[in-house]
């Protein structure tokens, strides 16, 4: 415990450095900023294509320390530091693995996407919070010594799930995964003739079958409804649809967008780590600054071969948690494949990333359980290096010229 406290507050030092540059509002902030101003002042609801909840965290933000970088940003940098405590905290409860959660930790802390998320006011980083967080607390409840316990995590993870996907839909192919993962270790426990009468059963014991739908499954959707309160003002995109007519609404915006943009990228692009995005690259606030969003490339590519291992260990060594991780990556970019948005970016790949990662912790701690620390030790080694090479054009440091993002572009799909 004490370990990940300090690895999470090691990063969340590090997201404060320099997050007030640069001073303007750049890449997506300019449309959520916006939206997150309208509902602090009662306005009109923009920015209507996405879930109210994390433009409603933005304000909150601005309301407490004012319509600054400080006030955009701080609010997303708690939130990647919860993301990384969390996901630390979810792979040791479903693991027991000591090494590998604190692998975890350093791979995901130093595998871009969070970093980068972590420093600027979007909503991504909400989404993933929420949900590790929903993760943990789910992975807390199977492990709670008492039954009381076990109903405020779940209660709470439910809440959580409800929160990731009011802060964008990215979470909702996800969403019933906890409830799916109760009944199916349930029903191995007992069978399908005592499924809806046996409660003193795995995974939660005391919990019937009935009380974690609750939990799991009516409690993420109110909560997920209660978010949208704000969202219907009179004369508002909403007004007069209720909530099913404004989810088509939504609908029919996310799918509008069909002009080709420069930084579009498909789902192969992401698993192979081959198109980036920069959300900066301009002279601001006196200087050349860049921030490249992109995932670390040793351990995206890395990753491909633990997650591999993960379904190996799954099906040959009958890992739960192996298997949970090898899961949650397939039906994270699964979604994908198939979503029919015409126009993707690398940043949907966030979340699928965090379960990537994951799967090479687990796979780096078994080699290291068998005698090769070496390879333990290397994989994090090179991913904090690599890391630190790149972390100029991730944190909008001060470049020296125009020319200076070449000595980063390994591939010309990161340009």
């Amino acid at each position: 415990m004490l370990a990940c406290v300090g690895l999470t507050v090691a990063f969340f030092a590090l997201c404060l450095w320099r997050l007030w540059l640069p001073s303007a509002p750049f890449f997506d902030e300019i449309h959520y900023l916006p939206a997150a101003r309208n509902l602090l002042a009662g306005g009109d609801y923009i920015n209507a294509e996405h879930p109210p909840l994390g433009k409603q965290i933005l304000a909150l933000g601005m309301s407490m320390l004012g319509d600054n970088p400080w006030g955009w940003r701080l609010l997303p940098a708690l939130a990647g530091a919860l993301a990384l405590f969390a996901g630390m905290r979810a792979l040791w409860l479903v693991s027991h693995r000591r090494d590998a959660a604190l692998a975890y930790g350093v791979l995901l802390a130093t595998g871009f996407l969070l970093f980068v998320h972590a420093q600027i006011a979007m909503l991504d980083v909400f989404m993933v919070a929420f949900f590790l967080a929903a993760l943990w607390l789910f992975a807390g409840a199977c492990r709670a010594a008492s039954t009381g316990r076990a109903r405020i995590d779940l209660a709470l993870a439910g809440v959580a799930l409800g929160c990731a996907i009011g802060s964008k839909w990215n979470a909702a192919p996800l969403a019933p995964f906890l409830g799916l993962a109760f009944l199916a270790v349930r029903w191995k426990a007992v069978g399908p003739a005592r499924l809806l009468k046996k409660s003193d059963a795995a995974p939660v014991r005391g919990v019937s079958l009935v009380e974690a739908a609750l939990w799991l499954g009516l409690l993420p959707l109110a909560v997920y409804a209660a978010t949208f309160w704000p969202a219907f003002p009179e004369g508002g995109p909403f007004a007069g649809k209720g909530l099913i007519g404004a989810h088509a609404y939504m609908l029919e915006l996310q799918q509008s967008v069909k002009e080709h943009h420069p930084y579009q990228s498909t789902w192969l692009q992401w698993v192979l780590n081959t198109r980036a995005i920069w959300y900066l690259y301009e002279v601001a606030d006196g200087a050349q600054r860049g921030v490249l969003l992109i995932g670390n490339p040793l351990t995206m590519w890395l990753g491909l071969v633990g997650v591999a291992w993960c379904g190996w260990a799954a099906m040959a060594r009958r890992r739960g948690d192996a298997a949970a991780v090898f899961v949650l990556y397939a039906l994270s970019i699964g979604f994908w494949i198939v979503a029919a948005k015409p126009i993707q970016f690398y940043y949907h790949y966030f979340l699928p990333s965090c379960f990537l990662l994951a799967g090479l912790a687990l796979a780096i701690e078994w080699l290291k359980a068998r005698g090769h620390a070496w390879a333990y030790w290397l994989v994090l080694a090179g991913s904090a290096g690599v890391f630190a090479f790149f972390y100029p054009i991730l944190s909008a440091a001060e470049l020296w010229g125009e020319q200076a993002f070449n000595q980063w572009m390994w591939l010309d799909g990161w340009r």
